[in-house]
């Protein structure tokens, strides 16, 4: 899968996250603060990773800031992208069957590596629900 990851300060779990999506077999594109001549403020950084995704460049992001509210802000306000603040793994379940989201928001403060890796996981592992009333929600929300 196409990752575009971005961050706005290089701490917590920044430098482990390229190399364990990598890992995980992911194709990861890097925007903000992992690149050394980009703009790393959260709102620039989120966006950037939010539009590779709305343009087809990327098939999800993962955007990082200090608390992980800036940049999934940030991400919401790009068309076609719903983010989800996830502090556990099963938010991001929740938020990967219920809410088809497509960005990943991260607290680089309150995310542990362990708790990185399980929010990961589920959020992988999930695939959005086929049932009538969550596609309608999907479609509602899309139209906002």
């Amino acid at each position: 899968m196409r990752i575009a990851v971005s961050t706005d300060m290089i701490t917590g779990f920044a430098p482990l996250l390229v190399d364990e999506l990598t890992q995980r077999g992911h194709d990861v594109t890097t925007f903000g603060a992992f690149e050394a001549d980009a703009r790393s403020d959260w709102a620039w950084a989120s966006e950037s990773a939010a539009r590779a995704v709305s343009v087809g460049d990327a098939d999800q992001a993962i955007v990082c800031c200090w608390t992980g509210t800036g940049a999934s802000i940030a991400a919401n306000k790009v068309s076609g992208v719903r983010a989800a603040l996830c502090a556990d793994a099963r938010t991001a379940e929740g938020a990967r069957k219920w809410n088809n989201a497509n960005a990943l928001a991260l607290s680089l403060r309150a995310t542990s590596e362990a708790q990185l890796k399980e929010i990961l996981d589920a959020w992988f592992a999930t695939e959005p629900s086929d049932d009538p009333a969550d596609a309608a929600n999907i479609t509602h929300v899309n139209n906002l």
